[in-house]
């Protein structure tokens, strides 16, 4: 049986992120969700008021073998900026924020090593705000938010948030999709 490794990221609205990491060989399974807050068993409505202290993230369920930790971090900070505190786009608030919730060292350490490389490189014309924290606890967003772009690509947030996200990555890692 293979190993099977997670780890959390938070980019913004998971309905994104999702959209993104589905289409990785090697992803297993994604849940949306909420972590880092404060808050016990937070509700939507809460944390959309940037009242939890919770982001928006994705709980990814990948095979190591099949996709590196690299690799989901390549894919991660190229598919949104890093360097907008509390925002993607025109989402705005905490929940919105850039932060990987490593649950290994080993991804700690790859994460940290990932922005110092970007920093070092200049490749952002800003500093990057991404932080990288333990994974706490994950809590599951409702069903109306699981496989959102596929269920709604029709959608005008879907079409004109989602969509280039998603062909940007069938443009630039068209090796690393599934088939």
């Amino acid at each position: 049986m293979k190993r099977t490794n997670q780890v959390v990221f938070a980019n913004g609205c998971f309905w994104c992120t999702e959209a993104v990491f589905q289409r990785i060989d090697g992803v297993q399974t994604i849940i949306s969700g909420y972590t880092g807050g404060a808050v016990k068993t937070p509700a939507y409505r809460e944390i959309c008021a940037g009242n939890t202290g919770h982001a928006e993230g994705i709980l990814i369920r990948y095979q190591p073998e099949e996709v590196s930790f690299d690799t989901l971090l390549e894919v991660f900070f190229a598919t949104h900026d890093p360097t907008t505190l509390n925002q993607q786009g025109n989402d705005r608030g905490t929940q919105y924020r850039s932060e990987v919730f490593f649950t290994s060292e080993e991804q700690k350490n790859k994460s940290e090593a990932f922005i110092n490389l970007l920093e070092a490189n200049n490749v952002f014309p800003n500093p990057i705000v991404t932080k990288v924290s333990p994974l706490g606890v994950f809590y599951e967003a409702g069903e109306d938010h699981t496989n959102y772009y596929n269920k709604n690509k029709e959608q005008p947030y879907c079409q004109f948030i989602i969509t280039p996200k998603v062909e940007k990555i069938k443009e630039f890692y068209k090796e690393k999709l599934k088939a």
